[in-house]
């Protein structure tokens, strides 16, 4: 008879003891779904969830079958499961994750029979008993003949005996399906499913040289794993983007999966997808880092810039931002930017840190390090009109803005007014300098400010909304 012993220290007020399994071991009702999957693609979204493609070659016999699947993921969304093999069809599926712990062994063993073997600390003699289990919660209580006793914390040798493992404890995460198989067979089976405990955020560090226009920069790819599972050497991709997930339990409502073989990044519908140049080991509870992308020599310039996110007058003057400012290419996912220089003996320095959203190829970013508050602008609204659109049904919004912009320092600046707009074919007019539209909603003024002076933009912006 084998024996598998493991160790267990019960909750408060049980003892520490040793728990053998015996007895004949358990028949085998379903074919095993062997170690793990043989080939792993994950796909990783913003919102902590992950698509999960696990691929294992296996033999199914044809008829009516269970096959277990060991090691899926312990979060794993099991409405969501998807199964896929030649000949093979679902009949039903159930997802196990009551795992094989001690306490759930014991937990398992109220109202049965276990065996207590004590060893004598002096003389190492053991004596045996049956025992009965009776409860266990707060601790394990005994039947012991005609005696009941509390497995209690002593310090004495003791070992639990079972005569077997409960049905429903699984010593992992476990997929279990029944099918109806026709063919050969050895085939690939797939199961595609959703879990949650996956996420993922960019990182970027950039190192501007400001005399010569340029700027390098690396960007990672941050993954968490808290989903109680561990992913071996799998294809990884992350999503920048939102898909549509239904409200209070976020369950996974849309947004196309990739396959294990699908080609490197690209947009998919309003999303955009980064394939990982290597495949991943992530580990539960891990936190792993992987490179994302390294640009090298990208034209970037030092700026004065003031950004308004909407119309309105300020009392008093807005400190510009020092902006480092570049075109995204390629597209670049939402994360945060970190920027270093030169110091005078040429070590690196640290300069600021700024957010940036979602940026599709050929963006306009700015990376603001900091304030300049020698350097200012203070907005203020002259008037506001609604206006219909000529042959639309619908109005749009005329502002007549001012910008003041002051410059206490004693070199003159160019400071970069940027005014988000509510798109909707925009147009700008009564311009006291000329500006661009550099996207949809951002309007852009170049101001030239002397020493120790100020100049005034004014302008009429058009706009939607």
């Amino acid at each position: 008879m084998s024996r598998l012993t493991v160790s267990l220290r019960l909750m408060a007020s049980t003892a520490l003891c040793a728990v053998a399994l015996s007895g004949p071991a358990m028949a085998q009702q379903a074919e095993r779904g062997g170690g793990g999957p043989d080939r792993l693609a994950l796909t990783i979204y913003n919102q902590n969830i992950a698509l999960v493609e696990d691929v294992r070659s296996l033999n199914i016999a044809a008829g009516r079958v269970r096959q277990e699947f060991p090691g899926v993921s312990a979060s794993i969304r099991p409405e969501t499961v998807t199964l896929s093999g030649n000949g093979l069809s679902v009949v039903e599926q159930n997802f196990d994750y009551d795992l094989l712990t001690p306490r759930k062994l014991m937990e398992g063993a109220v109202g049965r029979e276990i065996g207590v073997v004590r060893t004598n600390p002096g003389n190492g003699a053991q004596t045996s008993e049956r025992a009965q289990v009776l409860a266990a919660n707060e601790g394990v209580v005994l039947q012991i003949g005609n005696r009941v006793e509390v497995l209690r914390d002593d310090g004495a040798p003791t070992r639990v005996v079972f005569d077997g493992v409960p049905p429903n404890l699984r010593p992992r995460p476990t997929l279990s399906v029944t099918l109806d198989a026709a063919g050969t067979p050895r085939r690939d089976v797939t199961l595609n499913y959703l879990t949650s405990g996956l996420q993922w955020k960019a990182d970027y560090v950039a190192r501007f040289d400001e005399k010569a226009g340029k700027l390098d920069m690396n960007g990672w790819v941050t993954i968490t794993n808290n989903s109680g599972s561990t992913f071996d050497n799998a294809v990884t991709r992350v999503v920048a983007g939102t898909v549509n997930v239904s409200g209070g339990n976020n369950r996974y409502n849309g947004g196309r999966g990739n396959g294990m073989n699908t080609g490197a990044n690209a947009a998919e519908g309003d999303a955009h997808v980064y394939l990982l140049p290597e495949r991943v080991t992530v580990a539960n509870n891990q936190t792993k880092q992987v490179g994302l992308l390294d640009a090298i020599g990208v034209s970037a310039s030092k700026r004065y810039v003031y950004q308004s996110s909407g119309f309105s007058t300020s009392e008093e003057a807005i400190a510009a931002d020092v902006g480092i400012v570049f075109k995204s290419d390629p597209a670049l996912p939402a994360g945060v930017m970190r920027v270093y220089v030169k110091g005078s003996e040429g070590e690196p320095r640290f300069i600021g840190e700024d957010q940036i959203d979602h940026s599709p190829a050929g963006s306009d970013l700015v990376i603001s390090t900091g304030k300049a508050f020698d350097v200012t602008v203070q907005p203020r609204v002259v008037a506001s009109e609604r206006v219909s659109t000529r042959g639309a049904n619908r109005y749009r919004t005329r502002y007549q803005m001012e910008y003041r912009v002051r410059n206490a320092t004693g070199e003159a600046k160019t400071v970069e007014v940027r005014q988000r707009t509510y798109g909707r074919d925009t147009e700008l007019s009564n311009e006291s300098l000329t500006g661009e539209m550099a996207d949809a909603y951002t309007a852009v003024w170049k101001v030239a400010v002397p020493a120790n002076g100020e100049t005034v933009l004014t302008a009429t912006v058009t706009t939607g909304g």
